[in-house]
């Protein structure tokens, strides 16, 4: 039996690790055999303590040193007012996410809400160690703004709309399972899927989904991006002026969300002695083989992300004989490896930032607001204690299920018509009301980033779920 099929099984501290090795190479033991003896040792290691085959294994597992919390939380800063930008619920959250002994520091944006172990909108730093769902649940979720060649009256007239419409429903797809019968191609699928044994049992699910979005706050939509006269080169590399742009946001689609669930699982076996309220916060040591596992998993879930939004693109570019003449995107689902300043000191740390934008100095970024409120393309400042971060939305104001008790298309049609929005479809949880105000959350955030474009949707297309905006 190889040491990742262990792992998947659940074992997965080192010393246990090495014990059973040893138990393969001085008995060889029946694989059906062993696999019924790990599981035993995990359930309930002292009664397999003096086993003569598997006594060491589970000695090791015993004596796994309990994950101790800091005695002095890690440092937290916090964008917006507690109890009214950002709930209560959200900073508790953060705050033990503070206590883990491999924390460093951590930021709390303005967009921030309650999710599961680290808040959506939270930042955490940590010190030779990663953790799955501080990173998120759909890996490398990413938003992708192009800019078209084509006019932007076309948003003006039922023909153009019918033809944007058209290219949108003839280029993507959405909802959960969501695939395409004749598969989409993009260097991702050449990439080494075998780097975990969820990607490589999963590759061709992936391939099938590549270039779709699935449900949830996902969408693809058209509007009109406006770029303000300014001083010197704009970032986007285009002049003042209205554009037609084309924007996405999606991930990693089922396949990231199985890397999650299995690696998640894995880092809750590691760290067994954690408490529920910090469960969901377990970790995995950089130099474990499971770490290891989960960082290049990550990593090829972050280029497959990329290459789902490029093939939605490039796809609806093609559809509509148009080319790009500007573009961004960014994750904000995800770990990156960085240098920051710890106590005076340059440090290398793993900074998750789960619903979080990148926001180092001139770093461009894009945070949406909701299907009636703009996005901003913003640049980054690399603001004090927020370890190189900012918002990556405006944040939700309610759950789902509350949100379906208490809209109803009726009642948001006048402001989508005001706002010259059209709906292709969307379930009612994602309609405007649901979120924060955009433009205060950027206001909070002012020393984080400039905004330098505003993007205003008014073609949108999201998942269909239950009443649909239109009659």
């Amino acid at each position: 039996m190889k040491k990742r099929e262990l792992i998947n099984l659940g074992l997965t501290q080192d010393a246990a690790l090495r014990a059973a090795v040893g138990v393969f190479k001085t008995h060889r033991p029946d694989r059906d055999a062993a696999r019924e003896a790990v599981r035993r040792v995990l359930a309930d290691p002292g009664s397999m303590a003096d086993d003569p085959v598997w006594g060491p294994v589970a000695e090791a597992v015993i004596g796994a040193p309990p994950a101790v919390l800091r005695d002095e939380p890690a440092p937290l800063k916090i964008w917006g007012r507690v109890g009214e930008d950002i709930d209560q619920q959200s900073v508790d959250q953060a705050r033990r996410a503070c206590e883990l002994p491999i924390s460093v520091a951590a930021a709390l944006m303005p967009d921030a809400h309650v999710g599961y172990g680290l808040p959506i909108g939270g930042v955490l730093a940590t010190r030779g160690a990663v953790i799955p769902y501080a990173v998120g649940v759909d890996i490398a979720c990413r938003i992708k703004v192009t800019v078209l060649d084509l006019p932007v009256d076309l948003l003006d007239s039922d023909a153009g709309r019918g033809r944007l419409t058209d290219a949108i429903e003839a280029e993507t797809r959405f909802g959960m399972g969501a695939a395409f019968a004749e598969k989409r191609e993009h260097d991702v699928m050449d990439d080494d899927w075998r780097v975990s044994p969820v990607t490589q049992r999963l590759k061709d699910k992936a391939h099938a989904q590549l270039g779709s979005s699935g449900s949830g706050n996902h969408f693809v939509e058209f509007g009109v991006l406006t770029v303000e006269e300014g001083d010197g080169d704009h970032p986007l590399g285009i002049g003042a002026g209205r554009y037609l742009a084309l924007m996405s946001h999606s991930g990693s689609r089922g396949t990231g969300a199985a890397v999650c669930d299995h690696y998640s699982r894995i880092a809750m076996q590691t760290h067994p002695d954690l408490d529920k309220q910090h469960r969901h916060l377990a970790w995995l040591e950089m130099d474990s083989d499971a770490g290891r596992e989960y960082w290049d998993a990550m990593n090829l879930m972050g280029r497959y992300a990329s290459a789902n939004h490029a093939c939605i693109h490039r796809h609806i570019a093609r559809n509509l004989g148009a080319e790009v003449i500007a573009g961004v995107e960014n994750h904000h689902n995800f770990a990156w490896e960085e240098t920051h300043e710890v106590d005076g000191v340059e440090e290398t740390l793993i900074v998750h930032r789960k619903g979080a934008t990148p926001a180092g100095v001139g770093v461009l970024g894009v945070i949406p607001g909701s299907m009636a409120d703009p996005a901003f393309i913003v640049v980054g400042k690399d603001g004090a204690g927020s370890l190189s971060s900012a918002s990556h939305g405006a944040g939700r104001l309610m759950s789902r299920t509350a949100a379906k008790n208490t809209f109803r298309w009726a009642g948001v049609r006048e402001l989508l018509k005001e706002r010259g929005v059209t709906v292709i479809s969307a379930g009612i949880d994602e309609n405007p009301g649901v979120y924060k105000d955009i433009r205060r959350v950027i206001a909070l955030q002012q020393d984080l980033v400039e905004p330098v474009a505003r993007f205003d949707p008014k073609l949108v297309k999201m998942a269909p779920d239950g009443e649909k905006a239109e009659d």
